[in-house]
């Protein structure tokens, strides 16, 4: 992303739905070319709700989607 990468995006929504008082949080599923180790735990742990690796695999896709709409 231009402006901001997905942790800083994460938590911009995150801090704008604490200022809201919110009750229910927007989903985010992060897509992304880090798929080490670590990734993501990385990316649960700042805020996100699901994490699919590229290359994109529809099935995969779908489900981690599915997953975290039934939270």
């Amino acid at each position: 992303m231009p402006v901001m990468n997905g942790f800083e995006a994460t938590a911009a929504i995150r801090k704008k739905e604490e200022g809201e008082k919110k009750t229910k949080k927007t989903k985010i599923v992060a897509m992304t070319a880090n798929a080490m180790k670590g990734d993501r735990e990385r990316c649960l742990d700042s805020g996100m709700d699901g994490y699919v690796a590229k290359p994109i695999r529809t099935e995969y896709l779908l489900q981690e989607i599915s997953r975290v709409l039934e939270k």
